[in-house]
């Protein structure tokens, strides 16, 4: 074969969709850093190697499978793919059964990723034979997976999730055709040459395939059932009754409970369990490696995520500019749209969160009751002449049901509650509960407040109008108090911005730290609260005396803050993804399985 493609796929696996949350950065990064990794030599590569990125497209509004997410795949970042001769043809045989594939590619240190991008909503009208009888490829691919794997579509599709289940086979199904017809290609290739081995032995795999989360997992299981030789992982972020028990999951955990809670979503599970047909299974976390051999007797490996960052230094000017855009924003707004006395920019220390909209697994409760202890250690510091007088802390709560339009002028300072949805509006309940709004803090009565901010963030946000990185590196701490998180990746994006964060013990990048040798006398950039081990009043208020504790420096040691800072950016910097993208390329790639081969084939 002439080349070795090693594919990359997720329900995820494409252009960064206006979606919060998931796992395009990872798949991103891996894809990126493995380019890296061929362009400088560091891996032993006799073949010529190709990355490609699949995943699903979205052409407009309305393609995608969960309509409130309206997201829609944007390729114009991308230069036009020139495949070779393999996957020209493939993509050609993909075309004239129907399934539309929207290409593109970008190179990296002279390497080329490919990104394949599959538009599954489709398959319902597209005209094909299986067994003899004429049906739509949607109805095909079911009856299929039927006789492969017994997966009884015909009751899962008229669940309530139907539709996204039928959007995950569907587009497992054309991954599995894409490695299909890449190595029919390549053995039609071989026999028209007249170089097809001449001895029995089945030959080193040409494709490799590594996909994330069940949304794919049926790929793997059908080209196993199909007799394809291909190398394939599977990596689980979470389990699907992990996520539904979240923080009970502990408990289960301990108690060897492998029953599912109510409400796991049946047929996605079904999809998840065939994580167990790949040739290895991962996973980011030692939580989640547990879970899934708990829950689903299968054994894994933990491979952790990472995060990449280019520069050695941080970058303190971008720090400063955006601290500097956030205060200004908050003084203003405040003033223009609450009344009450005008805060001083200079007096305003912004602390944020950010994650996906599960309001018990992400802990929104303890993050607002460690605030109201936060009050009272920021008002005793002041009676005790500790801290000056009128410090405001304001944290920034960032999530979201999905992306908004026609937002108000201030938002999200000017927030009506008709711009609410779901749980957005329940979170901005428990927030003013609190009394943790902004009418007690305009009014000199309150030093802490809470800011929901429910928008996908971003340059054209409607809001502050800034990127992630900007924001994060504005911000003087974060706080990330899951209950229930298999990794937490924002905590070293914002390690990678060069902010300290506070983290919760139960979350995936609690373990991971254990492991970085070379800071383990320095980790006050990070600080990891026990929320397993003590009482719930215990660590909510260890999270307020973690903040008070960063919020205290940024105010009084700028020097000490700085310091804080540069341990959280070197252990972000100590996590990145090259030892991960190793790990999976040595997985995947089949190389020792074909050296001892090779070696065999020579005597």
């Amino acid at each position: 074969m002439g080349k070795h493609f090693v594919i990359i796929a997720g329900e995820e696996a494409g252009p960064k969709s206006n979606k919060m949350g998931g796992i395009w950065n990872v798949i991103h990064e891996e894809a990126q850093t493995l380019a890296a990794l061929f362009g400088s030599g560091q891996l032993n590569t006799k073949e010529d190697k190709e990355i490609l990125v699949v995943g699903p497209y979205y052409a407009h509004r309305g393609a995608d499978w969960n309509r409130g997410l309206n997201r829609i795949t944007d390729m114009d970042e991308f230069e036009s793919l020139n495949p070779g001769e393999e996957l020209r043809k493939s993509l050609e045989s993909l075309e004239n059964s129907g399934i539309k594939v929207f290409t593109g590619c970008k190179f990296v240190r002279g390497t080329k990723i490919g990104y394949l991008q599959f538009q599954t909503s489709d398959f319902g009208k597209i005209r094909c034979m299986y067994q003899g009888k004429e049906m739509n490829l949607e109805s095909k691919i079911k009856s299929e997976a039927y006789e492969h794997l017994g997966l009884d579509s015909l009751r899962y599709e008229n669940m309530s999730n139907g539709p996204e289940y039928t959007h995950y086979l569907c587009l497992s199904y054309a991954v599995s055709e894409l490695v299909r017809l890449l190595l029919s290609t390549a053995s039609e290739n071989s026999e028209t040459t007249g170089a097809a081995s001449t001895h029995s032995s089945i030959p080193c795999p040409g494709v490799s395939l590594h996909c994330h989360e069940f949304g794919v997992f049926y790929a793997p299981a059908r080209l196993k059932k199909l007799g394809i030789p291909v190398n394939t992982v599977a990596t689980l972020h979470a389990t699907l009754p992990g996520r539904t028990a979240g923080y009970n999951t502990i408990q289960k955990r301990r108690n060897n409970d492998s029953t599912w809670p109510s409400g796991v979503p049946e047929n996605l599970a079904a999809l998840e369990t065939l994580a167990a047909y790949a040739d290895t299974v991962t996973a980011v976390g030692e939580s989640t490696r547990q879970e899934a051999r708990l829950f689903y007797g299968i054994n894994g490996i933990v491979i952790r995520n990472g995060i990449t960052i280019e520069s050695d230094k941080i970058n303190w000017d971008l720090k400063e500019s955006s601290l500097e855009r956030i205060r200004k924003f908050l003084s203003e707004n405040l003033y223009k749209y609450h009344g009450g006395e005008r805060i001083e920019p200079e007096k305003i220390i912004p602390i944020f969160t950010i994650s996906r909209l599960e309001v018990e697994n992400k802990g929104y409760s303890d993050l607002l009751d460690s605030l109201v202890a936060l009050e009272h250690i920021i008002k005793n510091s002041i009676l005790e002449g500790h801290m000056q007088e009128g410090i405001r802390v304001i944290c920034f709560l960032v999530t979201a049901e999905g992306s908004k339009t026609n937002l108000p002028s201030g938002f999200p300072v000017n927030l009506p509650k008709e711009v609410l949805v779901g749980n957005e509006l329940r979170i901005q309940q428990m927030i003013e509960k609190r009394g943790l709004d902004f009418p007690k803090m305009v009014r000199g009565k309150r030093s802490v407040a809470a800011l929901l901010y429910p928008q996908i963030l971003s340059s054209s946000d409607g809001g502050l109008g800034m990127e992630v990185g900007e924001f994060m590196a504005g911000c003087c701490a974060g706080i990330f108090p899951s209950r229930y998180d298999p990794f937490l990746l924002t905590g070293l994006e914002a390690g990678q911005e060069g902010t300290p964060s506070v983290v919760s013990r139960v979350c995936g990048f609690s373990d991971a730290i254990k492991t970085i040798e070379s800071l383990k006398e320095a980790l006050g950039g990070v600080i990891v609260v026990d929320n397993i081990g003590l009482s719930y009043y215990e660590t909510v208020l260890d999270y307020a005396l973690a903040v008070s504790y960063f919020t205290r420096n940024f105010i009084e040691d700028r020097v000490k803050y700085k310091l804080l800072c540069r341990e959280a950016f070197l252990l972000a910097k100590d996590m990145d993804w090259k030892a991960p993208t190793e790990q999976y390329y040595e997985l995947i790639s089949g190389a020792r399985f074909c050296k001892q081969e090779n070696a065999a084939g020579r005597r």
